[in-house]
């Protein structure tokens, strides 16, 4: 049991393993951009029916913090679950998976004009 809990001077140069959190995480589409600092998030979640066991598509929508609003409507987000931020935000944006194609053509025409100028 004493040669478990030492540790060799090769492992006690490197840094610890880092703790997974318990935190939820979600994938879903932004619908919404229309508050500050918010976003609202669709997630579609496929479950089989208890009874008939078919697979039946629920949505739900939650509301994540966005600090820089970066998230534009249409893109792939992931987002995790975090203390209560509002009445209804308990969720923050942790990354943007994808970008719509929508958000890259405004991204495009805003170079573009401001390249003219």
């Amino acid at each position: 049991m004493s040669e478990a809990t030492q540790t060799s001077p090769a492992t006690a140069g490197q840094a610890q393993p880092v703790k997974e959190s318990r935190r939820n995480e979600k994938v879903g589409n932004v619908v919404s951009t229309k508050m500050a600092k918010t976003i609202v998030v669709e997630v579609e979640m496929r479950k089989a029916h208890p009874k008939y066991k078919r697979v039946m598509k629920t949505n739900k929508k939650f509301y994540a913090h966005d600090e820089q609003n970066t998230a534009r409507v249409g893109d792939v987000v992931r987002i995790r679950e975090t203390r209560p931020l509002s009445k209804l935000k308990r969720w923050n944006l942790e990354e943007i998976v994808r970008r719509s194609a929508l958000a890259q053509a405004e991204e495009a025409a805003a170079a573009a004009a401001a390249a003219a100028k």
